[in-house]
């Protein structure tokens, strides 16, 4: 979850916006029952402290700070990442897609922030706009509130995890930008990247962003960063749907940037093996280099 409204499919210039993620302000917006329970919590251990006997007393007073520290790590966290770091501009994508997206779909779960920043810079390849949310599989309240603020734009395209609107082989790309993690059932998440697969043509690529669950976001969020997965996770769920590593990025120090590749397509093997042709000299009597 964070995202902003957009949907569109584009074959021609799209007019100059300003774009960017939803920042600080928007991530406690919607997250807000989070970040009261923290200021509860710190308050709670500061009030128990004032009336509890030595050792107690230090014993609320650091779960207090624990609270309190939390609470400053993942806002000042959030604020470098979602206002501040590389992540807003676009230009990690350009660099991890150097001829562009060409025909492409943009998943969202609910909040969508990646289509209108790749439109904007890729105004001619067409671009298809998907919204997988479902209140069944996506029950977080963030994501609900979000959504409330920022419903998708009239031309985004309705689909499911398992069902994407799109044919066979009609994709040169697939975005997922904090789109993913939504999925909380390992199934659900199979099934997405099947149907990406399904929908790549060969060598197309599926660009995942995600935070995930490592060691940098397990310091700043603390126990939060259960909400995201590992990097293993992600992998095995694109090796179950036959897609490969090609690329990553690291992203503002917490986001990470996964390329996965469909296979490409196999030539047609004879009955009998080609001839080997004879190799080709320069006039100096060398071989020439690859």
């Amino acid at each position: 979850m964070r995202r902003a409204p957009a949907g569109r499919r584009s074959n021609g210039p799209a007019a100059p916006e300003p774009v960017r993620f939803s920042g600080v302000r928007e991530v406690v917006r919607y997250n807000w029952p989070l970040y009261a329970a923290g200021c509860l919590a710190a308050g709670a251990g500061l009030a128990l402290a004032r009336r509890l006997p030595g050792p107690a007393a230090t014993l609320a007073r650091a779960g207090a700070g624990a609270a309190a520290a939390l609470l400053t790590s993942s806002t000042a966290a959030t604020w470098w990442v979602y206002d501040r770091s590389e992540l807003r501009t676009f230009d990690w994508l350009e660099e991890l897609l150097p001829t562009g997206p060409g025909e492409h779909l943009v998943l969202s779960s609910g909040l969508d922030e990646a289509s209108r920043p790749v439109a904007t810079r890729w105004p001619h390849h067409p671009q298809t706009v998907v919204d997988l949310y479902d209140p069944a599989l996506m029950t977080e309240g963030s994501i609900r509130r979000a959504r409330h603020h920022v419903p998708p734009a009239p031309r985004t395209r309705p689909g499911r995890h398992d069902r994407l609107p799109a044919a066979t082989a009609s994709a040169d790309t697939v975005l997922a930008v904090f789109a993913a993690h939504e999925l909380r059932r390992a199934a659900d998440r199979h099934g997405l990247f099947a149907e990406c697969a399904r929908v790549l043509r060969p060598g197309g690529r599926l660009v995942l962003v995600e935070h995930l669950r490592d060691a940098a976001n397990t310091a700043v969020y603390g126990p939060g960063a259960q909400h995201f997965f590992s990097r293993r996770t992600w992998l095995r769920a694109a090796d179950g749907a036959g897609l490969h590593l090609v690329a990553q990025r690291r992203i503002g120090g917490l986001v990470t940037a996964l390329v996965l590749a469909a296979p490409t397509d196999t030539a047609p093997t004879d009955t009998a093996p080609p001839v080997a042709s004879p190799p080709v000299t320069t006039p100096t009597g060398k071989h020439p280099a690859p």
